[in-house]
């Protein structure tokens, strides 16, 4: 990587509307300020590189990754993703310096979940730091449309305080600092990866349903790529223009009344997990974690083992998706 002569890429003079900035923010274009991970010719570039296509077949499945790392930032996509059979296919839009620090690396994820013919994709957030792997900050969550008839907007708004995770510019998650949690928010320069990739082992009902390459090639098509945030030297993780950059960005994570009671209504409607309530995993919950009685209550209703600390009697049965008519809006 080289060192940024400036806060920020070189960018397009396409630009689009970012709720909560009040202002537009340049979009770019591939070659501007990302590179290939993976995959040879499973990354394909359109529109003059202003949108990417990964594919995963037999062969290999593909990725790119942002060139230059970032400490703090507002990180989007929109992405459109692989139709039909999608059981075991895994669509990945992070961050992450897992390459920088092995033993102690940060992680901000979406990754996107396939399924088996006439059932949803379904959407994970999670969060690690400080190579927290083995406390996963995992949730879960149904869609209120189909995200492989069209584009939708992903985004990562990352502070010193606090990341929210966006759909559409909908806040759908926000993940707050406590002096409590030490070290265990993501505080070290990371890099922003987008992947398509085969997870059989466990993305679809613990790996009972596998991919099938009859169906391959699995494309996954992203565009409107923003890289809006603090980038800094690879070397020395630092840069002068950061504190004024994470300023602005801290002013723009304020969620709205109007945006929160847009939140509070997808997660009482779409959230299937969250760690949080998971008295399986955890008989106190994380120090972090704020139980808003409303989700705890729908989440005991859907599985009662998990969220109720109902003791485990043979086979589970676990409650049917809730109808669509309940999810066709939030």
């Amino acid at each position: 990587m080289t060192k940024l002569p400036s806060l920020f890429l070189v960018l397009t003079l396409v630009s689009v509307f970012v709720c909560g900035f009040g202002k537009r923010i340049p979009i770019l274009s591939f070659d501007e300020g990302y590179s290939q991970l993976f995959g040879d010719d499973n990354l394909v570039l359109h529109r003059d590189g202003k949108a990417v296509h990964l594919s995963l077949n037999e062969r290999t499945g593909s990725g790119f990754v942002s060139q230059d790392l970032y400490l703090h930032g507002y990180f989007s996509a929109s992405i459109k993703l692989p139709a039909d059979y999608t059981a075991g296919v895994v669509v990945a839009f992070y961050m992450s310096n897992g390459d920088m620090f092995e033993k102690n690396h940060d992680e901000i994820d979406f990754e996107f979940l396939g399924n088996i013919r006439g059932k949803d994709w379904r959407i994970q957030t999670n969060i690690y730091a400080n190579g927290s792997t083995s406390v996963g900050r995992e949730e879960r969550y149904n869609l209120w449309f189909d995200p492989a008839d069209d584009f939708h907007q992903y985004t990562i708004l990352w502070t010193d305080s606090q990341i929210i995770f966006y759909i559409d510019n909908v806040p759908i998650r926000e993940f707050k600092r406590t002096a409590a949690m030490g070290g265990d928010f993501p505080s070290k320069p990371m890099s922003l990866y987008a992947t398509i990739w085969d997870g059989s082992d466990w993305a679809t009902n613990g790996g009972k349903y596998r991919v099938n390459y009859k169906y391959a090639p699995y494309v996954a098509e992203f565009s409107d790529l923003i890289l809006h945030g603090c980038a800094v030297d690879p070397i020395e993780f630092s840069s002068k223009k950061c504190d004024t950059t994470s300023q602005s960005l801290e002013l723009s994570a304020t969620i709205t009344p109007s945006q929160r009671s847009k939140m509070d209504s997808f997660r009482r409607k779409h959230m299937t997990y969250s760690y949080c309530y998971d008295q399986t995993r955890y008989k106190v919950p994380p120090v972090e974690c704020v139980i808003n009685p409303r989700e705890a209550e729908r989440l005991k209703r859907f599985d009662p083992v998990t969220f109720g600390g109902r003791r485990h009697h043979g086979k589970r049965h676990h409650r049917s998706r809730a109808s669509r008519s309940e999810a066709d809006t939030i």
